[in-house]
């Protein structure tokens, strides 16, 4: 699995499709359309997170489990993202595997996490995370 950062070409979504940011994860943070799966939603969130759109983030977080203050934090960089696994437990439940890869007052490091998603009013947003 190849790594792609956020710069590698001009108009690439920053979630490392390979496809143009317009063609994959823009319109769900621009909420023209709902994701399709859960690795779509994911890579949306991630890419959300890159671009600081808390209002997607917001959006597609689990009333239950979503954090009071989504405000990110100071200084911390996204520079990629491995989607390693994904597992649509049924048509309402599953789970995706990533490493997302950052870089934060000059070390760098990655986020390895299982995240859990369900289907809410017909929709898929995150519900929990664990720490890998």
């Amino acid at each position: 699995m190849r790594l792609l950062p956020a710069a590698e070409s001009p108009g690439a979504c920053p979630c490392g499709s390979g496809a143009r940011f317009d063609d994959c994860c823009g319109p769900l943070l621009r909420n023209e359309r709902a994701a399709d799966g859960i690795e779509a939603l994911m890579r949306s969130r991630y890419t959300a997170y890159v671009l600081g759109d808390l209002d997607h983030l917001f959006r597609t977080w689990h009333p239950r489990t979503r954090p009071a203050d989504l405000a990110p934090d100071e200084g911390l960089t996204w520079t990629g993202l491995e989607v390693l696994g994904v597992d649509e437990h049924d048509a309402d439940h599953g789970e995706v595997t990533f490493r997302a890869h950052w870089a934060w007052s000059g070390q760098t490091g990655a986020l390895h996490e299982r995240s859990t998603f369900v289907r809410r009013a017909g929709r898929w947003v995150y519900l929990e995370g664990e720490t890998l």
